[in-house]
């Protein structure tokens, strides 16, 4: 997204990669009685997402099978989910996940902000294709049923892409970090609007010249403002905004925290943020968790994990 810092991944593409090998080995091992859940961690876990996508090509035109269905019909809870997650391409995966947070009663916002608050213009643009291609509805569409207010007209801003992806201008941020100054602390009442087009115009980078301007204007962090100004969907969806523009890592970290906080495990955002950001980020992500917990992101796992389920995200993570 931007140069601020060097994104690491744990899961890279495998060398020496033969399709057909890893599709003959997964084949066998899902065949005749029992199935060998091991082999199939070790494949698709060490494999980029594009090998998996040859594999599955490989099954199809060799067996003339559907490799998700076969998985599917072999594994069962949270291992099939993670499984499955990591055969599906990654942006189409993420519309899945975005479908299931608003299909049904009730909406899930917090996954609508960790996946559409956390990324690009691009990767946005990507997310709107294939939305519409899967569901045959602007994702803005199910969104605007779903949602309301300033926080509708936020996420709306997102997905429509209005996010400048190339600008900095350090003349500007300081401009901008007055306007919001004065929409929000200056005023009664806060004109959330202002929030809302800076916030979703600017790119992470200007963002991050705004944020460092603001304390100059007011005093006060970013954070502060917002949290003394907005509430509710609003306010998480900005502090989502300022974590990633100051360090993704840490945004996820602490999402990845909170899943496994607590009584009980979100074993759903859990599974989609080791899955989606493996390939992206995910080593940076395990530093960042262990600097602020002082606890690796792999014993917190196994701590909420069992069995195939555990081993999985464990292989995932870069653990033995």
């Amino acid at each position: 997204m931007s140069t601020y810092y060097t994104p690491r991944p744990t899961v890279t593409p495998a060398s020496g990669f033969s399709a057909a090998d890893d599709g003959m080995a997964l084949r066998a091992a899902m065949k005749g009685f029992g199935t060998d859940e091991q082999a199939i961690i070790d494949i698709l876990t060490q494999r980029s997402n594009s090998q998996r996508q040859q594999i599955a090509k490989f099954f199809t035109e060799e067996y003339g099978r559907d490799l998700i269905e076969d998985l599917k019909s072999e594994l069962g809870g949270h291992f099939e989910d993670v499984i499955v997650a990591l055969v599906i391409p990654p942006v189409d995966y993420l519309c899945k996940q975005l479908h299931k947070a608003m299909e049904g009663m009730g909406t899930d916002e917090h996954t609508l902000i960790e996946i559409l608050c956390s990324k690009s213009n691009k990767e946005v643009k990507d997310i709107v294709d294939a939305y519409e291609r899967m569901y045959d509805r602007p994702l803005a569409e199910h969104m605007c049923s779903e949602t309301s207010g300033d926080f509708r007209r936020l996420l709306t801003l997102i997905v429509t892409g209005v996010r400048n992806d190339y600008a900095v201008d350090a003349g500007r941020a300081r401009e901008l970090a007055e306007q919001l100054y004065a929409a929000g602390e200056l005023k009664v009442g806060t004109d959330e609007e202002v929030f809302n087009r800076i916030m979703a115009h600017e790119s992470f980078p200007q963002l991050k010249l705004i944020f460092e301007e603001y304390k100059n204007v007011s005093g006060r962090t970013i954070e502060q403002a917002l949290e003394a100004e907005l509430s509710g969907e609003l306010l998480e969806a900005m502090l989502a905004i300022v974590e990633c523009v100051q360090s993704p890592p840490a945004f996820f970290a602490k999402r990845l925290h909170d899943a496994m906080a607590g009584a009980g495990t979100d074993d759903v955002t859990l599974i989609r943020i080791i899955v989606c950001r493996s390939e992206i980020d995910l080593a940076n992500i395990k530093e960042e968790f262990e600097r602020i917990y002082d606890k690796t992101l792999e014993s917190a796992v196994r701590n909420e994990t069992s069995g195939d389920y555990k081993r999985a995200l464990v292989a995932l993570i870069g653990g033995a």
